[in-house]
């Protein structure tokens, strides 16, 4: 039987490594770390449907001098970073044509209709329905001028039929009695539930995938045995090699790296995010929180209260600057006036970001059996088991019951 290595064990390649080993396949997941390490580990554990817009929508250019010019703002590009960003720039500013976004929204919309009903499957048939919340998601403003700067956001959802509820005042604090009486207007996105803890939603798949015969070795992947035919085999760091009759590139941020040893470039950046968990809160939440004016959401996962947010463009080897998760803390205190900060650590992750926010899923342009599965950025949970579905359809000859041509890797 043909062995297919997967390489990447988050939550994308493991879903993906567990779907084929359900269809019959022979499967490794190979990841240099335990399953669950990267970036699946500090997430904000949101499944998030309706936030699917392009990054380079006007709104966000229109904010986008002022992020730049504040230290502290959700955007941080690293000075040292600006002349290796250049490219990706360049594609990011060609993604913001209105006619460009149209086709980016619908790509991301669809992937979103898809979400639940690919992943109430898989949480069913795993047993895990357990890890997902029945609550949703409150994008909260302190006022009428905050919520029509977000309206971009809301226009789009009406176009593509995403449920959403306005409220005011004391019904905000009906839902989240913890929110602060300086928000005056909230939107409950109902959809937008979240994972209970999605670093042991990975581990759980994982061990699913091995009971089912697959395997998971550790080691970092450094080269690849190639001949006309494609790929032969994987080398690892270590000096073993793996036999591969087809190779599934899942690795996140990091599949650049692996795709350029196969001489294919692919514009893939890293959106460097922070994130501080807050094990002794002193407040209770049942719904996470998105303010946007101040772009940081608080997510109640892994027992306890996590804040995150922010984009840093640094690339995948500086180190992290955790001035960015202390930052998203204090404007967590302003939502949460009796936030208690006690019992914490701070996390600084590696997003997978393509420059026109629409996710990497085929087969390689210059390997007839290499696949990839990257550039999820933000919705890498969101979309891991539609991802997985759509990928073991393609995989395996199957039809997936989407068009793909959205998502190719020689699409730019």
């Amino acid at each position: 039987m043909v062995q297919t290595i997967v390489v990447g064990a988050g939550i994308i390649g493991t879903a993906i490594a567990y779907q084929l080993q359900r269809r019959g396949e022979s499967v490794v997941l190979v990841d240099r770390d335990a399953p669950g390490k990267g970036a699946s580990y500090g997430n904000m554990a949101s499944i998030a449907v309706t936030e699917f817009m392009p990054a380079s929508r006007p709104g966000i250019w229109a904010q986008m001098p002022g992020w730049m010019l504040d230290p502290q703002g959700p955007v941080r590009i690293r000075p040292s970073y600006m002349p290796r960003l250049i490219p990706w720039f360049l594609r990011f500013v060609a993604a913001s044509r209105p006619s460009k976004l149209r086709q980016l929204e619908a790509a991301g919309a669809v992937l979103c209709r898809r979400v639940y009903e690919d992943l109430d499957a898989l949480l069913a048939e795993t047993g895990l329905q357990h890890m997902i919340s029945s609550e949703g998601c409150l994008s909260v403003y302190t006022d009428e001028a905050e919520f029509k700067a977000d309206h971009e956001h809301i226009e789009i959802l009406d176009r593509f039929g995403f449920r959403y509820e306005v409220l005011r005042g004391n019904a905000i604090r009906d839902l989240e009695p913890a929110i602060t009486r300086k928000i005056g207007k909230a939107v409950l996105f109902p959809d937008n539930r979240s994972i209970a803890n999605p670093y042991l939603l990975v581990l759980a798949l994982a061990d699913q995938f091995r009971s089912l015969g697959g395997s998971i070795v550790t080691g970092e992947v450094v080269g690849f045995e190639q001949d006309n035919a494609g790929v032969r085999g994987v080398h690892l760091r270590d000096g073993r090699k793996l036999d591969a009759g087809r190779v599934v590139l899942a690795a996140g941020a990091f599949t650049g790296r692996l795709s350029a040893m196969l001489g294919e470039q692919i514009p893939l950046e890293t959106e460097r995010g922070y994130h501080t968990q807050i094990q002794a809160p002193g407040v209770s939440m049942r719904h996470s929180l998105i303010w946007p004016a101040k772009a940081f959401m608080v997510t109640p996962t892994a027992g306890g209260i996590r804040v995150g947010g922010t984009v840093e463009m640094a690339g995948l080897d500086a180190a992290p600057d955790y001035r960015r998760a202390k930052v998203l803390v204090k404007r967590a205190k302003q939502a949460l006036p009796d936030l208690k900060v006690e019992d914490t650590s701070e996390w600084m992750g590696h997003r997978p970001a393509m420059p026109d926010t629409v996710p990497v899923m085929g087969r390689s342009a210059k390997r007839s059996n290499v696949w990839y599965a990257t550039g999820h950025g933000h919705l890498g949970l969101t979309y891991g088991a539609t991802t997985a579905r759509l990928m073991a359809d393609l995989i395996t000859g199957a039809t997936p019951p989407v068009d793909m041509k959205p998502y190719r890797v020689d699409r730019f």
